[in-house]
């Protein structure tokens, strides 16, 4: 008798857990909160005329370093990383006072030129 008491509550919880799992939003939670890559008014900068820059998210991904890669590293690290970062892929220069900016024409996801630390 006692045995049967401890099956219901697990049963009970393991239902409850599934209900919650068949009820949550089925949405691509690995671009949340982040758009994609496309032109932007600056706002900081578009006072006199609208200067546009490029920005928003590209891939990323990371997995385990291959074996044999990892007899290669001079510093061997478990995870591998790729990305690519919004950038310009035409652009022309322009002045904003003492300041001289580029106002990009048109983006597209590529190599990352600078990484923020």
């Amino acid at each position: 008798m006692l045995s049967i008491k401890p099956n219901g509550a697990s049963l009970l919880l393991l239902y409850f857990l599934l209900y919650l799992a068949e009820s949550y939003p089925n949405i691509d939670s690995s671009s949340m909160g982040c758009e994609e890559c496309k032109l932007r008014l600056n706002s900081v900068f578009s006072r006199d005329r609208p200067i546009y820059q490029c920005m928003g998210c590209c891939f990323s991904r990371a997995y385990p370093t291959p074996l044999g890669s990892m007899k290669t590293m001079m510093i061997p690290k478990n995870i591998t990383s790729e990305a690519t970062c919004c950038v310009a892929k035409h652009s022309y220069e322009t002045k904003f006072g003492d300041i001289t900016l580029r106002n990009h024409t048109e983006c597209h996801c590529s190599t990352c030129y600078f990484h923020k630390i």
